[in-house]
């Protein structure tokens, strides 16, 4: 498994409560695919640039299309571009996977046979190894689930970390996920604004 999948599986098992917004999580996935590759030796970080290396097989057909589409000529892309570029629509590709793969099942009205858009996660290896990583504590599943809400504050797991390139990527999955806050909460004011002007003709 990877840590993608492994992240994806653990907000749907602990967030049901409280589900995670879509684009926060495909910036989160796409760090978790940089962190990926990082330990693969597949690139490195230097300073705030993705160097890419000869990446090896992933045996992970999302992970082997990230390490390919990684830009190969200096001065190289920043983690916070590749976050916003390779982010987009990541939630629904990875999504979609565990789905094909049987890992995720889509729950049906039981008068509406129809597909709803509530899933439900199948009991599988996957699924437990995504639990005992997480149970285990592991500061890179734990510092990309806080960059969403779950778990602790991100600086928190941040500490348990040695490697610089991997806090960089961290770091950066924080700062993406706030800032897209941000634009939404802008979007909300000026949309209530909007209405009120709208409401006082």
């Amino acid at each position: 498994m990877t840590t993608p999948r492994d992240l994806l599986i653990t907000t749907m098992e602990i967030a049901s409560d409280r589900p995670v917004e879509q684009g926060d999580l495909s910036l989160v996935l796409a760090g978790a695919e940089l962190c990926d590759l990082i330990k693969a030796e597949a690139l490195a970080v230097d300073g705030d640039r993705i160097v890419p290396g000869l990446p090896p097989p992933m045996d992970d057909r999302l992970l082997d299309s990230a390490a390919s589409s990684l830009i190969r000529e200096a001065p190289y892309e920043s983690v916070e571009d590749w976050l916003w570029r390779r982010g987009q629509g990541l939630y629904a590709t990875y999504l979609a996977d565990l789905e094909a793969e049987g890992q995720v099942t889509r729950q049906r009205n039981r008068w509406l046979p129809l597909r709803t858009d509530r899933t439900s996660l199948a009991d599988s290896p996957a699924r437990r190894h995504a639990a005992e990583r997480w149970s285990s504590g592991d500061p890179v599943l734990a510092g990309l689930a806080a960059a969403v809400g779950i778990g602790g504050e991100p600086t928190e797991d941040l500490a348990g970390l040695a490697d610089d390139a991997v806090v960089t990527v961290l770091a950066a999955v924080s700062d993406a996920v706030m800032e897209l806050d941000a634009v939404r909460q802008r979007r909300s004011i000026e949309e209530a604004a909007f209405d009120n002007i709208w409401r006082g003709q």
